[in-house]
């Protein structure tokens, strides 16, 4: 059984990457795809490497369609771009996984040192680091996940 995607802000570098990688993922089926910019137009009309890989179009966000259509949001939003999408993922009880720094920080005050306002506080402790060499058990029962960015991931 496949697990029903939704990429928010899939038209990005980072929306792009994590399409190519779960469209080829056999656990993964990608069912909504937004971008405010793009929607209505074809993923593989902005990403010519994933022409014919799916029919999908870009759409606007709705948390109903994503809601219907999906198990799982992945979020590929900007720095605080993400905190008010994620709330309203898991309120509608999607699990999350977050792409940008909203939730790799424990502590609010060092999050807001250098990215700013924090303006979903008591979502950051509820969020696992999906660093799953060292918080596998952790992110197995998870509904957010903050992945963790380039430089955890490099070293």
């Amino acid at each position: 059984m496949r697990i029903r995607c939704a990429i928010v802000g899939g038209s990005g570098y980072t929306g792009g990457e994590l399409l190519r990688i779960l469209l080829a993922h056999q656990g993964a089926e990608v069912t909504v795809v937004t971008s405010r910019r793009f929607a209505g137009k074809g993923i593989g009309e902005l990403f010519p490497y994933l022409q014919g890989l799916t029919g999908i179009s870009f759409e606007d966000y709705s948390i109903d369609a994503i809601k219907r259509r999906a198990q799982v949001a992945f979020t590929a939003v900007p720095h605080q771009a993400a905190m008010p999408v994620v709330r309203e993922l898991l309120d509608a009880g999607l699990k999350v996984i977050d792409l940008s720094a909203d939730f790799r920080l424990r502590d609010p005050e060092t999050y807001e040192a250098w990215y700013g306002e924090h303006s979903e506080k008591d979502l950051i402790k509820r969020a696992v680091y999906g660093l799953p060499e060292i918080y596998r058990g952790q992110i197995e029962g998870a509904d957010l996940v903050a992945n963790p960015g380039c430089y955890p991931t490099s070293s």
